[in-house]
């Protein structure tokens, strides 16, 4: 492994524990540049992990080790960082922010049951922040809102607290606010406590007054607004009447309400929090250590047998069948294959054998497998650094190494028992990549090095186009495939990248006729075979027909087969330009044949000859394949995508529209979709997402022959 401990400062590493209660899976959401991973590097710091904070842009922070991570100045995927607080060991889990990297989210915030949902004092709440807060709510996802940065010169700590609100609606409730004055820090609106963090960190603490102001906000004010919050979730119904009457709330029972509430994902506490001077990092981490949910307070997800079968429900049980997930897979140049993993049931010991199985990405290139492992060490891993721990117990994440057949995504489980985890939700790649090998004796090394790339992503798809006799990687943006090739030419392959062609397909445009002569004499047995067809165009989508009118035997019955397999083989090879010919009725009317010299491959060979003259006779036409879009957009936005679509041939079927957003259906030309990923992006700010399938084929422009994508 990269040893940054020189550099970077590192303390010891958060152990092993032995109780899921003593665990917190904690996964850092938010836009990109909001300050997730200063902020991860601020709290390994206070917390005694680090001796010293390292820097995005010096690249050497804990969680930014990828190299491409530390050239583009932002996370480009998940990193883990263990530290332990009040004796609870507390995995944070970094993601990057960027669009592009939608799979390593989703994989975080599997390996979680909380998230700090971040967002920077000084930014506002623009849309692509708002899709990343629904990724947090389409699973019901725990969540806490850190407003960070508070230290920034255009800083507005209460706007963001209100854009906030605005934006991700009801739930979103201080819990604590800044203080005025000379002497930084927060009051805490339910311990009425107020801390002071002029000395540093750790705060000094102090009794606050319930009718003084923290920004100009009335603490009592914004206290009574967070109350009644809770108490709208706690199951006691007598609380409300007794806090209106007057009664003193016990503050524990409040704090075990806040924390149900958090649980069940309804209610989410806002902190201001700053990296840089520590403000707030001490609430934070109480919130996190006493609000949160441990694993035991979060459902696990459904397992089934290897083949679909139906199994019983995990539970965090450290003495349960074993169940864990590869959520990320990586290479080191030194130890190879690593995979950070979650458990969700069982303990994870060395020096045993696990069954390792993965099924249900085989369009993605993840051929389905099942293979037994040893798994001779475990690790706790802190970025790059790796430490050796006894054990993994439910609940809690670790690292393992050289379990060759592990990919993103894959159950780990017991040989007796295994299961398969249901997998998250992957999002399509949409951004196609063409990849070649610079020298010729590196094609085979390439086509090692992305099926290495592919296993650790589940967002890439590798597709091997036999028509066009390319590699396209399928990618999320320009940004993930900036990351993989980065990751291929890490391995030693000089790689680079050309245009994507579009494989498209010939046809007649109208009847024709052909004649096909194959006839030499050369000495001894020759070859004698003449046909005639006629060529007619059939309904798209309709193949191809062979129709035999021969009568009076001018050709043998056992030579016509030989006349269809040598027109189909020809419409394989195609007549223009060598795509196949799809929807024609090929009528064989005439004949000759030899009584010695006809054969099988002589009929072949003129059945083949006549579908040339045919074209040469006629009218061929290219098709291409039309693709159906389904465009999922912000009303603001709708405009500027139905021109866009027609700018690019395609034909709008329709648009519907539901509260704010419109979905656009529409056939859109595949070669006009090449850049379609990035472009629909930079159009409506991130805002709008796609689908593509395949629709049919169509006549292409005269104009268009080898067509390729820019």
């Amino acid at each position: 492994m990269v040893d940054k401990q020189a550099k970077n400062g590192r303390g010891s590493a958060a152990m092993a524990v032995d109780d899921p209660r003593k665990v917190r899976n904690v996964v850092l959401v938010g836009p990109c540049g909001s300050g997730k991973t200063t902020l991860i590097e601020a709290l390994l710091t206070v917390s005694g992990a680090l001796d010293r904070t390292g820097s995005v842009t010096d690249g050497t922070t804990v969680c930014d080790h990828d190299p491409a991570a530390v050239r583009q100045q932002r996370s480009v995927g998940i990193a883990f960082a263990p530290i332990t607080h009040d004796g609870i060991k507390i995995n944070l889990i970094d993601t990057p922010g960027y669009a592009d990297f939608v799979g390593e989210l989703r994989a975080g915030m599997r390996a979680a049951d909380a998230a700090l949902f971040v967002v920077c004092a000084a930014d506002g709440v623009d849309a692509a922040t708002v899709a990343l807060w629904n990724e947090c709510a389409a699973i019901d996802m725990p969540r806490a809102v850190v407003i960070s940065r508070t230290d920034h010169k255009r800083a507005d700590v209460l706007g963001e607290m209100r854009a906030c609100q605005e934006a991700f609606g009801a739930g979103v409730v201080p819990l604590y606010l800044p203080v005025d004055g000379e002497r930084p820090g927060l009051v805490g609106l339910i311990t009425q406590q107020r801390s002071d963090y002029s000395a540093g960190y750790p705060p000094t603490m102090i009794a606050a007054d319930p009718q003084g102001t923290s920004a100009a906000v009335p603490v009592s004010a914004a206290r009574d607004e967070l109350i009644e919050g809770i108490i709208a979730e706690s199951e006691d119904e007598t609380l409300m009447d007794r806090y209106l009457g007057g009664e003193q709330l016990d503050e524990a029972a409040l704090i075990d309400d806040l924390e149900t509430a958090v649980e069940r994902g309804s209610f989410h506490p806002v902190i201001p929090v700053c990296a840089h001077t520590g403000v707030g990092l001490a609430e934070l981490l109480e919130l996190v250590s006493r609000g949160f949910p441990s694993p035991l307070e979060h459902e696990p997800p459904d397992v089934t047998g290897v083949n679909g079968d139906p199994h019983d429900t995990l539970r965090a049980d450290p003495d349960g069948p074993l169940a864990a997930e590869v959520v990320h897979t990586s290479m080191d140049s030194y130890v190879g294959r690593i995979s950070l993993v979650r458990v969700f049931s069982g303990t994870l010991r060395p020096d045993r054998t696990v069954h390792v199985s993965g099924h249900g990405l085989t369009e993605r290139g993840h051929a389905d497998h099942d293979a037994d492992e040893r798994v001779t060490h475990i690790y706790s891993a802190r970025g790059t650094e790796l430490s050796e721990v006894p054990y993994c117990v439910a609940g809690d994440v670790c690292a393992l190494t050289k379990v060759g057949s592990a990919e993103t995504g894959d159950t780990v489980s017991l040989p007796s028992d295994p299961v398969l985890v249901r997998p998250w939700s992957m999002p399509e790649p949409l951004l196609p990549i063409a990849v070649v090998a610079n020298k010729r004796g590196d094609e085979d090394a390439l086509s090692r090095n992305l099926a290495r790339v592919v296993a650790g992503d589940p967002t890439l798809r590798l597709e091997r186009n036999s028509e066009t006799n390319q590699l396209v990687l399928w990618c999320m943006g320009e940004a993930h495939a900036d990351v993989a090739l980065s990751r291929l030419r890490a391995g030693g392959i000089d790689v680079t990248t050309e245009d994507v062609r579009i494989p498209l397909r010939e046809t007649f445009s109208g009847p024709a006729r052909g004649h096909g002569r194959h006839v030499k004499q050369s000495g001894g047995h020759g070859q004698y075979a003449v046909c005639y067809i006629e060529v007619e165009p059939l309904a798209r989508g309709a193949g191809f027909e062979f129709v035999d009118r021969i009568v009076g035997g001018v050709i043998p019955n056992q030579f016509i087969p030989s006349v269809e397999k040598g027109i189909r083989n020809q419409l394989a090879l195609g007549v223009a330009e060598g795509y196949p010919m799809v929807d024609i009725r090929v009528t064989l009317v005439d004949g000759k044949a030899h009584s010695v010299d006809s054969s099988d491959a002589a009929f072949q060979t003129a059945g083949a000859l006549a579908l040339k003259d045919a074209a040469a006779n006629g009218s061929v036409i290219m098709l291409e394949p039309l693709d159906e879009v389904v465009v999922r957009v912000p009303d603001e936005h709708v405009g500027t995508v139905l021109g866009d679509l027609s700018a690019r041939r395609g034909r709008v079927l329709g648009t519907e529209a539901t509260a704010g957003t419109s979905t656009v259906r529409a056939d859109v030309p595949a070669t006009e979709l090449l850049r379609y990923a990035t472009e629909l992006r930079s159009m409506t700010s991130g805002t709008a997402t796609f689908t593509r399938t395949f629709s049919r084929y169509e006549p292409a422009p005269q104009n268009m022959t080898a067509h390729t994508g820019g």
